[in-house]
């Protein structure tokens, strides 16, 4: 089964009509980006959220004091460094740990060997210039196919329902992380979108072991 995160949720519509589709994850973005959220509005949000959803942190170049206030919260399951924070940080996080690397070509995966045996998981993200995520564009995936990567990862980077099942086909990733391909603007999600993308998921895993 493919893992399902919806990254960038802002409001508790979204995010209890988006949990309520069954996916496995949701993601509240706590740095600077059009999708920000404060953890005050995340206490708010995850109230009312079923059991057994998770809730990551995403959070870009943060300092260990937010680091250690994100974590005395207890609003989250893991935290997902987006940035270019230190391994020494990155260790001191008593939570889950995620490490978003940004591809932009074969050069880009020198840093795996820093990371992958530093933290939980590997998230793959298509690299824009300065931009965190949400660009909606995706990378060239046969970089990752040709590398043969052992480990559980998380793709994301411009997937959606036009091209989630080529995603799957091409790397078989452990995780999907649904973003800007299924919004109707920045911090709101289109839920048709997310349900079209969930079907052509479960469509697609018949025919591909995992």
């Amino acid at each position: 089964m493919v893992r399902i995160k919806v990254c960038g949720i802002t409001n508790i519509a979204d995010a209890v009509n988006i949990a309520n589709l069954n996916v496995h994850a949701l993601g509240f973005i706590l740095s600077k980006s059009p999708r920000k959220i404060e953890l005050s509005k995340v206490a708010e949000i995850t109230k009312v959220l079923p059991p057994f959803i998770s809730r990551v942190a995403v959070v870009v170049d943060v300092t260990l004091n937010e680091l250690e206030e994100i974590q005395e919260s207890r609003l989250f399951d893991y935290i997902q460094f987006h940035g270019s924070e230190n391994i020494s940080l990155i260790k001191k996080c008593k939570l889950k740990t995620i490490k978003a690397l940004k591809i932009g070509n074969e050069k880009s995966l020198s840093d795996i060997a820093i990371y992958q045996d530093e933290v939980d998981y590997l998230l793959f993200d298509t690299m824009v210039g300065n931009k965190i995520g949400g660009t909606g564009e995706t990378f060239d995936w046969k970089i990752l196919k040709n590398l043969n990567i052992k480990e559980p990862f998380i793709l994301a980077g411009g997937i959606g329902p036009e091209n989630v099942s080529q995603a799957i086909a091409t790397l078989k990733p452990a995780a999907i992380d649904l973003n800007s391909k299924v919004e109707k603007n920045p911090g709101k999600k289109d839920i048709n979108l997310i349900k079209q993308t969930l079907e052509i998921i479960k469509d697609t895993e018949k025919y591909f072991e995992f």
